[in-house]
């Protein structure tokens, strides 16, 4: 529970909801709404890292779980959401499907790390030097 409350994932988590609210009131497609955005991104928050570390650490035995927070997150709360709220919506399910793929694999990757900030930044800057 920790690594869900260090500044800097709240602080990145907080920026990308921004982001999400803002788009949905462009109105750049029918099925882009503050609800939705809320939905995934929080789900995206709290599963895509743990996900991504999965893969990472060749997890295999908690690969079936990691898959199931994929979906979940990217697809079944998005069809469940549309199908209550307007099912139309639903005929960009598929192009949905591709961003928000791109989108959850991105957050786990950039959520992955365990640890502050400078211990991240640290990390990295030895590894280019």
């Amino acid at each position: 529970m920790k690594e869900y409350l260090r500044p800097w994932k709240l602080s990145t988590f907080v920026i990308g909801m921004a982001w999400l609210i803002w788009g949905a009131q462009q109105e750049i497609a029918p099925d882009w709404d503050i609800g939705i955005s809320l939905i995934m991104g929080t789900l995206t928050y709290f599963t895509a890292p743990w996900s991504a570390r999965v893969i990472v650490t060749l997890n295999w035995r908690k690969l079936w779980l990691a898959a199931l927070f994929y979906y979940v997150t990217v697809d079944g709360c998005y069809w469940l959401y549309w199908s209550i709220v307007d099912p139309a919506a639903l005929m960009m399910r598929a192009m949905n499907f591709y961003v928000s793929t791109c989108l959850f694999w991105l957050c786990g990757f950039i959520w992955l790390h365990n640890g502050p900030l400078k211990t991240l930044l640290g990390n990295s800057l030895r590894e280019q030097g």
